[in-house]
C-alpha cells in the first residue's frame, strides 16, 4: 500500500463512505506516517476516509534530505511545504473539504500552516501535543548518539508509562533506527529544528477561523499543557481537552479515549 492511499483493509474506505480524513503524523527521528498511526488507523478508518501521507522530510518523502526538500530550514519554512504537499493530496484525490488530525510539531504545525493558507479546504481538525507551538529543544534529539538504546530512549519519553507499551516500544526502536539512519535523514531533520531569523512568519493564529480541539496528555514529558492551552486561547475557536494519565502519545496511552474525542469533535 502506498503511504497516501486509503485504508484498504476497512470496508468501504476505498468508496469514499465518512468524511475524510487526513492523518498528518509527529515529527520524531525517523517516523513515518504507518507506524505513529498503527495504534488507531483501523478504528478511525471504519469512521472516516483516512489519508495518512508521509509527510516531506520523512518516509517515502526524505527526497534526499534538506537539499532534496528545496534546502528548507527551520520549522516554519517545513511547515509550509508540508501543507502545500497536503493541498496537492488534496486535489489528486479529488477532495475539496476535509477533516485535519494532525500530530505535534511536524503534523500539528502542518495543520496550523494548511488552515491558515486554504481554510476553505478543512472542515475541523484535531491538534495534538500542542502543534509544534512551544519552543524548539534545546538538544535535537537522538542524533547526538544515533544508536537503538537512545532511539528506545527517545521513544520511551513518547508515552506515560513505558512498562505498559515495552513491546511496542522495542519493535519500534528498530524500525525507526534503520529509517533515521537514511542518507540525508539526518540533515533533514536538523534542518527542521533550526531557528531561523529571516524565514517566513507563523502562521495567524487569530485569523484561523476553523473550529480545533487541542487533545494535550496530562502527563506529556515533551510539552507541557501550557503550551496547548495558550494555543487554544489563541485560536478564536479553539478547545482544550486534556487527557488524563495520557503522554506525548495520546493514540498509544489512551487510543479508546482518544478515538471516541476525535470522532465525536469531528461528528459535529
Amino acid at each position: 500500500m502506498s503511504a497516501t492511499s486509503e485504508d484498504a483493509a476497512q470496508p468501504g474506505a476505498r468508496t469514499g463512505r465518512g468524511s475524510p480524513l487526513v492523518l498528518l503524523h509527529g515529527g520524531g527521528p525517523g517516523v513515518d506516517a504507518a507506524s505513529n498511526w498503527a495504534t488507531v488507523r483501523p478504528r478511525l478508518s471504519a469512521r472516516f476516509r483516512c489519508l495518512a501521507p508521509d509527510l516531506l522530510g520523512f518516509g517515502t518523502q526524505l527526497t534526499g534530505g534538506a537539499a532534496g526538500a528545496g534546502g528548507l530550514q527551520g520549522p516554519r519554512a517545513w511547515a509550509r511545504a508540508r501543507a502545500r504537499q497536503v493541498l496537492d493530496l488534496l486535489d489528486r484525490h479529488g477532495l475539496e473539504r476535509v477533516h485535519l488530525l494532525g500530530n505535534s510539531a511536524a503534523g500539528g504545525a502542518a495543520a496550523l500552516a494548511l488552515m491558515a493558507e486554504a481554510p476553505e479546504r478543512i472542515e475541523r481538525a484535531v491538534l495534538m501535543g500542542g502543534a509544534g507551538t512551544g519552543p524548539l529543544p534545546r538538544v535535537v534529539p537522538f542524533y547526538g548518539s544515533p544508536t537503538r538504546e537512545s532511539m528506545r530512549a527517545t521513544l520511551g519519553r513518547l508515552v506515560a508509562d513505558e512498562g505498559a507499551h515495552r513491546e511496542l516500544l522495542d519493535g519500534l526502536a528498530g524500525l525507526r533506527l534503520e529509517q533515521a539512519l537514511r542518507p540525508g535523514a539526518e540533515a533533514a531533520f536538523r534542518s527542521m529544528f533550526t531557528e531561523v531569523a529571516d524565514g517566513p512568519p507563523p502562521a495567524d493564529l487569530a485569523r484561523i477561523a476553523t473550529p480545533v480541539l487541542a487533545l494535550h496528555g496530562e502527563r506529556d514529558r515533551v510539552a507541557p499543557v501550557d503550551v496547548s492551552a495558550r494555543l487554544v486561547e489563541a485560536l478564536p475557536c479553539g478547545r482544550l481537552e486534556i487527557v488524563a494519565g495520557a503522554g506525548h502519545w495520546i493514540h498509544v496511552d489512551r487510543p479508546d479515549e482518544f478515538c471516541t474525542l476525535v470522532g465525536e469533535f469531528l461528528s459535529i
